[in-house]
């Protein structure tokens, strides 16, 4: 079984519409980076929900690291800390992220949500906010700032739990190429530490410089 996997999944979000995946499997080995391509539409962020334990398939099965994620799992409480901890998830608007009235509160907020100690959370936070360059800014307000500087935000926020797994939506939306081109960098030295991957993203320069395997969801033209 591989690192990550979905087995025939099908979902939808209300009982009378059309399933968003239907019959759905992708599997992800460790340390590895998977590209979703598809349109607006195609069911990208939705496989993100299933992913991260947001959502839950109506049939078919999620395996992370040969665990099934269920419902009845992500209830408990201890187990659903252990699986944020271990994946991260980056939405593609960082303002749906942030939260607190400062910047430093938004980094250190999951490390306290796990009952981590205060010294191991200043040390994490401290850590993270030299990193993205956030330093200068811990004290402001995340909604002041660029769009840039949220989204630095936003991943500080997620690397502070240290996760095993990042999974990223249209990471360089928004993004000026001076602070693009620093991310991608940057999830190159995560993928050279052995972290696991998975972006979607139609940046052709992000595919070519990180990508070991692609994942079209836009649906196929009918044969004539």
């Amino acid at each position: 079984m591989s690192y990550i996997e979905l087995q025939d999944i099908t979902f939808s979000y209300t009982d009378d519409e059309s399933p968003v995946i239907h019959n759905f499997s992708l599997s992800v080995e460790k340390g590895t980076c998977l590209i979703l391509q598809g349109d607006n539409g195609s069911g990208k962020s939705t496989i993100f929900r299933l992913l991260n334990g947001l959502n839950f398939p109506q049939k078919g099965k999620y395996f992370f690291d040969g665990t099934e994620i269920t419902p009845a799992l992500m209830k408990n409480n201890t187990s659903a800390k252990q699986f944020h901890k271990r994946v991260g998830y980056l939405f593609q608007d960082p303002d749906v992220m942030l939260f607190n009235a400062r910047v430093y509160d938004e980094v250190a907020f999951g490390p306290r949500q796990l009952g981590l100690s205060d010294a191991e959370t200043t040390s994490r936070v401290e850590d993270c906010l030299k990193l993205f360059q956030l330093t200068d800014l811990a004290g402001k307000a995340p909604y002041h700032l660029s769009g840039g500087q949220k989204k630095r935000v936003a991943l500080a926020a997620v690397m502070a739990l240290n996760p095993e797994v990042l999974i990223l939506d249209e990471p360089l939306a928004g993004l000026d190429r001076k602070t693009a081109a620093w991310l991608i960098d940057f999830l190159k030295q995560l993928k050279s530490a052995g972290k696991t991957l998975i972006i979607a993203t139609h940046n052709d320069h992000l595919c070519s410089e990180l990508g070991d395997a692609v994942c079209d969801l836009t649906p196929e033209e009918p044969e004539e």
